[in-house]
């Protein structure tokens, strides 16, 4: 069972919280890995509570959890989260996750746009029909994690989304922004794409949730992030001329904005 690599991107206390939780992931079925990332596993035996805070990335999840306090397994299917993403866990649970690549979650639910789930976090059965209690039982109660990634593979691969090119190319287009550091400029890379502005807007609203500069700034974001956690020689001013910033002013409100503390604050927590 394959292994992707270890990322705590968007983490924003990866020490605290790879500490607390016992945390993995794991590639779906070949058939899935055009619209699926990879599956995330949690399983956590707490003492005390513990918040656990996350900078989402432009991602759908559908998630299958049991807290064995809280009653008996469900299933959630969170959109893109604007802000910061904070879970609050405690006693004995875990989780078992399916993360959507950006753009193609669209093809399992067509009857809407995915900015329609933005923000939201909902019953997985008000988007999937199909899932019943016995459903997320079978996904979080196995010990074994290959169990609970083939019932995880079993459950998806039943969908069987049809086509959607728009879906391929907006899955496409946000992995060119993320590994990209060139694309600065909305107006840029639609031009590269022999796009509109606003047809690359409209692209993303119907299949990624949020807009092309959303997604730009976010995974500046995640870059700052990820350097301000593992790094103590971080010439900030240089970091945001990198990013595409005007200036370290706009990387320091940007970031405080969406992580809640200026990157140095971070780092010095950090260190």
């Amino acid at each position: 069972m394959a292994v992707p690599r270890r990322d705590t991107r968007g983490i924003v206390d990866p020490s605290g919280l790879l500490t607390r939780v016992r945390f993995r992931r794991h590639e779906p079925a070949e058939p899935l890995r055009r619209h699926i990332e990879w599956y995330w596993l949690i399983d956590w035996d707490l003492p005390a509570p513990y918040a656990s805070h996350v900078v989402p990335h432009p991602s759908v999840h559908l998630t299958f959890q049991w807290e064995e306090d809280q009653g008996p397994p469900c299933g959630e299917v969170t959109g893109v989260a604007l802000g910061l993403y904070t879970r609050k866990l405690t006693g004995r649970g875990r989780v078992c996750g399916a993360k959507f690549r950006p753009g193609a979650f669209r093809p399992y639910a067509p009857q809407v746009t995915v900015s329609h789930w933005t923000g939201r976090v909902l019953a997985a059965q008000d988007v999937f029909p199909q899932i019943t209690e016995d459903t997320a039982r079978s996904v979080v109660t196995p010990v074994d994690d290959r169990a609970r990634v083939a019932a995880l593979d079993t459950f998806l691969l039943s969908l069987a989304p049809a086509p959607d090119p728009q879906a391929d190319l907006a899955r496409d287009l946000v992995q060119r922004i993320r590994v990209d550091r060139t694309v600065r400029r909305v107006s840029d890379f639609a031009d590269a794409q022999s796009l509109s502005v606003r047809a690359l807007q409209r692209l993303f609203s119907a299949h990624v949730g949020v807009s092309p500069k959303w997604v730009i700034l976010r995974y500046r974001i995640h870059e700052a992030l990820e350097l301000a956690g593992t790094r103590t020689d971080i010439d900030w001013a240089t970091l945001a001329a990198d990013l595409g910033y005007a200036d370290q002013a706009h990387l320091v409100r940007d970031f405080t904005a969406t992580v809640g503390v200026t990157p140095t604050a971070y780092a010095q927590a950090a260190r």
